[in-house]
């Protein structure tokens, strides 16, 4: 099992910026993918972005790639979303995952492990 504890959530104005952190730990050797969601209250988990572990290739929801920057730095055994340009609609809950399969996943049936999630808040 992989363990994963995200951070870096807050409340931010409209148009700031905050950048999430997950790290991993515990069998990291099976991961092959990570990605992050969120869930706004009452909505569905969404997939928002994904990156390989090798870091070599990213994967954004089209609606957010203008805005959202995945990254990972594989020393530390975490991946970081970085958020600029918020809005009150990214107001949500936002996951970290990880996969054992190669390959993006937009679906939470596609990640193993998750993350207990942190919040984040937008103001208008």
């Amino acid at each position: 099992q992989v363990q994963l504890v995200e951070s870096g959530g807050g409340l931010v104005q409209t148009g700031g910026s905050l950048r999430l952190s997950c790290a991993a730990s515990g069998r990291t050797f099976s991961v092959r993918y990570m990605g992050w969601f969120r869930q706004a209250q009452g909505k569905e988990r969404e997939f928002v972005a994904g990156i390989s572990w090798n870091g070599g290739s990213t994967y954004y929801t089209d609606s957010l790639k203008y805005r959202f920057t995945i990254s990972r730095d594989n020393a530390k055994n975490t991946v970081y979303l970085q958020m600029t340009s918020l809005k009150p609609e990214d107001t949500a809950v936002y996951y970290c995952a990880s996969r054992r399969s190669l390959g993006v996943s937009r679906t939470r049936d596609g990640y193993e492990d998750w993350g207990q999630g942190t919040q984040v808040t937008v103001s208008s």
